[in-house]
């Protein structure tokens, strides 16, 4: 699995930390990483993480990147009972 962040956007923290607003870039989201849901609506799933040094110059406190996270494929165990000949 490639550990590389895709970022998509920043946020910023307002109203003492009860907020993040974000702004997303919708050109930046990768179409390999949509999801169709079982309603057909699109889904993608980002992280909202709060920058480590601090604001950046603009203000922003947080960032979004993509959750490239995905299940490890399961595996089939053939058990003795299974491989019976009859």
């Amino acid at each position: 699995m490639d550990d590389k962040k895709i970022f998509v956007g920043n946020g910023i923290e307002k109203f003492d930390g009860n907020l993040v607003s974000v702004s997303v870039c919708l050109s930046d989201l990768p179409a390999e990483h949509i999801q169709t849901g079982k309603n057909g609506k699109k889904y993608i799933n980002l992280n909202v993480q709060k920058r480590q040094n601090g604001a950046d110059q603009y203000g922003k406190t947080h960032y979004l990147a993509v959750d490239t996270w995905k299940p490890e494929a399961k595996k089939e165990v053939v058990t003795p009972e299974d491989d019976l000949p009859f």
